[in-house]
Formats: C-alpha cells, structure tokens, sequence
C-alpha cells in the first residue's frame, strides 16, 4: 500500500516512493517521500550516497532518514488485492450495508463483495469454500439418499443399522457443508431479519435432529412410528437440501463474481508505463502511477496514450472510438487534447499531461459504472418480499402445533412429530428453486438464440422496457470505416479517381486509406508504385503516380496547394450531410474527384428499429459522433430523437432523466463510452461484437450484434417472468396446503396426519413440479421461431 503524508491532503498515492529529480534550469526538485515541488532553498535537506535530497517538511526529512532505500528504490506497484486488511466490503442486494473486512448481510445474509474490485486473478475465496464443501459431501449425500429410498429393498443392512449409518453419512453433510447456513440462519435471528437461511436452518435442523433421537433413542416413540424395525429417519432430506442449497450457492456466486469484470476490464485499458521526456533531452518509462499533471510524455505509433492531455509536438490519427464512440480516427495537431487509453495510430505525438489518476475519464467512467452497478435493483425481489413473513408465518405454525399436541392433546411426542413435519414441508426447497430454475432454462433458451442474459434482473426487467437508448457506432452502424463512393469530376472517371487514390494509400497507414485500397482491390483495380511518398498531419498525403502528381487530403490541403474545389463543393457537402467523411483528389494541380468513407448501416438494423417501435418501443439514438452525422444516420432510419456529440457523462444523464419521467429504460451499445449508461439502464444491451468492457457492463448481450435480438430477449423475458409466478405458486400453494396438514389440523375430523417422512416426500413432489414446469420455457414460442 502507498503512504500517504497527512500533513498533505493533495497527496496523491503515486507520489509515494517517487525518485527525487531535478529539471535544470527551473531550480525545483521533487520531495522523494510525498512527491511535492520543492527548491534547493528549502531547510530540510539531507545527504545519501553522495547526494543531495530536499523535502517539503521535517516530517518528510524524517521518514527519508529511517528508511532511504524505501524510498529511492525502483517503484514497483501492485494491484490492492481484496484480502488486505482495511477493504472495505457491501452487500449486492443492500448496497447501504459497508463495513470493513469480508463478512455476510445482516439483512439478507448474501456473502459480501469489495467495494472496488480485486484486481488478483484469483477467485472469490467463498465461491472455492463452498465449491469443496459441495463435491466433498456429494457422494455421501447420494449414498444417504439411495438408502432412504432403496434400502430396504437392497438389503445392505438391517433396518436399525441402517439408521446408524445413515447418521454417520449425513452427519458431515449437515454439519460441514450445511455449516455456513446454519452461521447465515443464526445472524438472521440476531439481527432480526428473518430470511430464507432462518427456514434453511431451522428446516434441515428440524429434520437432523429429529432423525439423531430417532436413532439414538427409539424408544422414546410410540409404535405406531415404526416402519420396516425403525423408527423413520429423514436424514436424506436435511442432506439433500443442504446440498441443493449449495448447488445453487454455487452458480450464484459464478454469476456474481462477473459483476466486477466490467471494472477491470476498464483498468486493463489503460497503458501500464508512460514514456516521460526529461528536461536534459534524455527519455524514460516510468509506471503510470508516476506521472504527473505537467509531465511532457511521448507517445508512439501503435502505443496507448498514458493519460489526458495536450498534444506539444508532432502529428497523428488516433483512434478514440471506444471511449467517444467516433468512428473514425481523429486528427491531433499541437494544441489538440488527447485523451488516455486511446489508439494512437501513424504518427508520433509529444504531449503535455493535464489530467492523472482519477483526474483522468477512463478513471471518471470507472467511477460512473461502479454506482451505477451498485445502484441496480437486486434479483429475485417477489421471493423476497415475502420471505420475512413466511418464514414468521411457518415458525409461528410450527410453535402453535407442538404447543396445541402438547397442552391440548396432552401428547407431546406427537406435538414435536408434527412441529418437525411442518419444518420439512415449509422447507424453502420448491420456493428456492422457483426462480432459480425459470433463470436457468431461459439462459439456456436465450444462448441458443444469440441472447445470453447475465442475472435475473435483466430477465425479470426486460418485459417492462418502453424506451431504448441505442449507440451509432458499432449498434447502428458497422462500427469501422467503409469505402462509400467515388465522384468524378470532368475529364474522369470514377474508376480511375478511385484507382489513382488507392495506388496512393498504399503507403499510408491511416485507416481511411486502408478502405480505399481495400475497395479498389475488391473491384480488382491495377494499383501502381507511388513515389515521393509525403504524408501532411491531419491533412492527407502526396505523392507521384505513373508520372502524375497526385494529392489526396481535405479542403485544407488543397487551398494550401492552391487547387480549386468549387465544381465538387455541393457534392461534397451532401456526403457530409450523410454522415461521410470526404477527401479531395488532385492529378498535377487539377480537381480530379471526391472519395467518400463512411461507417455504414448494418442490414439488419432498419428490420430491427422497424419491429421495436410496432412493439410500442420509444428508440433513441445518443453517440459521440458529431451532431450533422447522427442527425443523417437518425433521418435514414426514421429516428424522432437523436443527440450527437455526447460524452459518457452525458449518456448517463440521459438515461437517468428518462428514468425520473417514469420511463424504463434499455440501453443498447457496443463501446467503452456506453458502459456507465449500460450499467446504469434498467436494462444494459452489449454488441457481442463490440468491447468486453461494454458486455460486462451489460446485463444482456446479443452475440451476433444484431438488434433484432432485442425483441427475441423480450419474448424471453415474458415468457419467463410467467413461469416464475406460476412456479412461486406451485411453492405457496403447496405450502398453504400441506402445512395446515402437517401441523395437524385435519386430525380431528378426518384423522390425518403427515408424517415428517410424507412430508419430505411431499416436498420433493413440489419441488419436481417447479423443475417440469420451468422445462416448459424450452418450448416457448419466440419471434424467431
């Protein structure tokens, strides 16, 4: 961890272990403890190795004369891991809840999860516990079962003996596995929070302890508990159950351990080293964390930007479209900003940093999509809104029929039979599977269609949307440039203005030229040589062709070779208005034609955009592309809204006003810009073919990057949140059912009474009806179908 000085709240932790250096000619150093501007006429100074080293108070002189080499020695920092002692953690059901250190929910008893996500590669150390909980008892809990069911028929053992063995099967089970259960169960009673772990526990307990008596002390039954030479032992439910429960533990915490993925897929973004320029004219890399707002750095072609800034010196293309969502690269000139962790292309660029840290806006959307994540309304709210008052309901029960057999009957063995038998039959088993079940088959329904859903929420969420954010670039469009067309000026052809381009661009690196030369070998064009190759920053390039001087760039450099443009002006303004983006070609000082690259609009989308609003669907387009762009690209489909020229920021406004109206709202996108706004929307839309950062934001993803299966994911979504209620039904009536009867209430008029042993039975019978009704959503009819 980096030391922070408390006498300095500006103290950044990259300043920590930063080498003293100087800048001739300006007098200021760098305090090596804190990393604030000092100057040789400061009073705290000290000698080591034959140097001298100036600080900014005698609290800094100090710590650098306990601990030198602490502080002179080659930075090396390392991701804050999760387990180091003051991280602090919160609940994904109940956000409100923090404290320091790993623990679990006082109120759901859910496990918490850092806050800022462990940037180790190594998995969540509950999700490992419970996996070895899980596959070290499965085979127990098989045997236990295969008993209880088959055993009499098997003949392994007497029926007493077998008890006994069933005990010493299940004993692990229940009290190893189950362990973690029964400590959530337990804090839900302190902390007076009844929830699904109080009946998980007070369930398998009921029936644990039940069956250790039943075999311990038989004799304490009346005969009429016999059953094959044995009192009748349930330890196959408790294990069983305890198992089910981690199963579902299990695939919980997979899911949940991708909901930081977004989080670090961003941090990766961002270059580890800069490479700084000292004032002597000599170079070095420096880690990241050790650049300062000042700090003049050099960025190569093919390399990252380290942070925001102004370009000093040179000229390049840079690719910013995963973070603004502009298609094209963009131009940098000295004097223009350039922001960290985009593409620098073709050229070299000396830049001045301005923005470090969490200055920076790759840092500023890591912030934005860590609320919106924690902001997102948690799963499986109808079970939980009335998992309090059953589980109230179910003990209260169970209270009221042991003290009724005992005080009224005056039969208190039947009092504790039939409070255990309520316990067994109230067993959140069929409750906990109902949703869980409805998820997984329409996971599974959706994948094969393209639509892979990430939780519940988006699931349950999806069904509701009536209005759809969706991004230009990458959503709408294709997402990279295209050759458009070429325009003919007199005294040529549209071939041979494309072919003369082309040969041209062979020696360009510039993605714009990379679709031209691409289009003019598609249509098997002979490209030629280009000599005297000359590329002008931001402006195009130049070169000899075939004997004929050719110049290939925008309107700057043609008014800069004094060519006139005039003929193809009203052509070219109408490309623009299309979205275009246009270059002049000249041939020995005369106006040959026009080329136009453009990022072109994905077949499927008009279908797409066409079936959402017959669907009563409100479609917005918000990018970062410029305003003349979108407002073409939003005209060619028919879009009422349109907003062009939009930050991350802004797309994420943009989804909470719309939210405030009362609106639910879906977000489709495909760039590291969207995620804020993915996160943020009722319901995150990812292109499976755009960033990893924009599907992690992201509660769906539509693999194919085709819109048309928004409306596929909706279908699953209605007809999956149908097959919840019906299946939460199956749980509460079953329950409304058979408790009263477990608990006794029909003895006097019919003389029934369900046995602990029936009402396992009776559980796993509506536990079976949840699971054949969930496996009805297979064949759910969908629009592709």
């Amino acid at each position: 961890m980096h030391e922070h000085d408390p006498e300095h709240p500006h103290d950044h932790a990259h300043h920590a272990h930063h080498e003293q250096s100087s800048r001739p000619g300006t007098g200021k150093l760098k305090d090596p403890v804190c990393g604030m501007t000092v100057t040789p006429a400061s009073p705290h100074h000290a000698e080591h190795d034959r140097a001298t080293y100036y600080f900014c108070s005698a609290k800094c002189l100090g710590k650098f004369q306990l601990e030198p080499a602490r502080y002179l020695a080659p930075p090396a920092p390392a991701p804050v891991s999760a387990a180091d002692a003051g991280t602090e953690y919160t609940c994904p059901m109940h956000p409100e809840v923090r404290q320091i250190g790993p623990g679990n929910c006082p109120k759901c008893g859910m496990a918490l999860e850092p806050v800022l996500p462990d940037l180790e590669e190594k998995e969540n150390p509950e999700l490992v516990d419970f996996r070895r909980r899980f596959w070290g008892t499965l085979p127990l809990t098989l045997i236990v079962f295969v008993l209880a069911m088959f055993g009499h028929r098997l003949g392994w053992f007497a029926m007493d003996t077998q008890s006994w063995v069933e005990l010493a099967l299940a004993t692990p089970v229940v009290l190893w596995a189950g362990w973690p259960f029964y400590v959530r169960g337990w804090q839900s009673v302190i902390n007076r929070s009844p929830n699904m772990w109080t009946l998980i526990g007070l369930g398998t307990g009921a029936a644990y302890l039940y069956s250790v008596v039943a075999t311990l002390a038989p004799q304490a039954f009346p005969d009429s508990f016999q059953s094959m030479g044995r009192v009748a032992v349930y330890f196959e439910a408790a294990a069983v159950i305890i198992s089910l429960t981690l199963l579902g533990q299990l695939m919980e915490l997979q899911a949940r351990s991708q909901t930081s993925a977004a989080i670090k897929s961003l941090l990766g973004l961002a270059p580890k080293t800069a490479r700084r320029l000292r004032d002597d004219g000599t170079e070095e890399d420096v880690p990241l964390t050790h650049v300062h707002v000042g700090d003049r750095l050099r960025v190569r072609p093919g390399e990252k930007v380290p942070v925001d800034g102004v370009v000093l010196e040179g000229g390049s293309a840079v690719d910013e479209s995963m973070l603004t969502g502009e298609p094209l690269p963009v131009s940098k000139r000295p004097g223009d900003k350039v922001i960290g962790a985009t593409l620098n292309t073709n050229g070299a660029l000396v830049m001045r940093s301005e923005k470090v840290g969490a200055g920076t806006m790759l840092s500023q959307i890591v912030t934005m999509v860590m609320q919106a994540q924690r902001s997102r309304a948690p799963m499986q709210r109808m079970v939980d809104q009335v998992a309090g008052y059953f589980v109230l309901t179910v003990i209260a029960i169970a209270v009221l029929a042991f003290l009724g057999w005992g005080l009224l009957a005056g039969n208190w063995v039947y009092g504790i039979i039939n409070a255990v038998a309520v316990l067994i039959i109230a067993c959140p088993c069929a409750l906990g599977l109902a949703t869980p079940m409805s998820i997984m088959v329409a996971t599974g329904a959706g994948a094969g269609r393209g639509v892979l859903f990430r939780d519940a929420a988006a699931i349950e969420n999806l069904r509701k949307i009536d209005t759809l954010i969706v991004d230009k670039t990458g959503t709408l469009t294709e997402g990279r440039p295209a050759f458009d067309r070429a325009v003919a000026a007199a005294d040529f052809d549209e071939a041979e203005v494309l072919r003369l381009a082309a040969s041209l661009d062979q020696g360009s690196e510039h993605p714009l030229a990379a679709a031209i030369v691409q289009e003019a070998r598609k249509r098997q064009l002979s490209l030629a040589k280009a000599e005297q190759f000359e590329s002008g920053t931001g402006i195009g390039v130049r070169g000899v062709v075939e004997g004929k001087a050719l110049a290939l760039g925008n309107t700057a450099l043609m008014q800069q070779l004094g060519i006139a443009v005039d003929s193809l002006r009203a052509e070219a303004e109408q490309l623009r208005l299309l979205g275009a983006s246009v270059m002049h070609l000249a041939v020995d000082g005369q106006l040959a034609g026009l080329l136009a690259v453009s990022d072109p609009i994905k077949a499927t989308t008009p279908d797409a955009l066409a079936t959402l609003k017959a669907t009563g669907i409100r479609v917005v387009m918000a990018t970062g592309d410029g305003l003349t762009t979108a407002r073409a690209v939003g005209q060619r489909l028919g879009l009422d809204e349109v907003h062009g020229e939009v930050k991350p920021a802004d797309k994420l406004a943009l989804v909470e006003r719309l939210q405030k109206e009362g609106r639910c709202v879906a977000m489709a996108g495909d760039g590291i810009n969207d995620a804020p706004a993915l996160a943020k929307a009722d319901v995150g839309i990812a292109m499976g073919t755009g960033t990893d950062v924009a599907m992690n934001s992201a509660q769906v993803t539509l693999v194919k990057g085709d819109l048309r299966g928004i409306a596929t994911a909706r279908a699953i979504s209605v007809a999956t949140v149908a097959n919840m209620k019906q299946n939460l039904a199956f749980a509460f009536v079953y329950n409304a059912l058979g408790v009263p009867v477990a608990a006794g209430v029909l003895y006097p008029f019919t003389g029934w009474l369900l046995s602990p042993m029936l009402a396992a039975l009776a559980m796993s019978f509506s536990s079976a009806s949840v699971v054949f009704n969930a496996l009805r959503l297979r064949r759910a009819a969908l629009p592709e179908d």
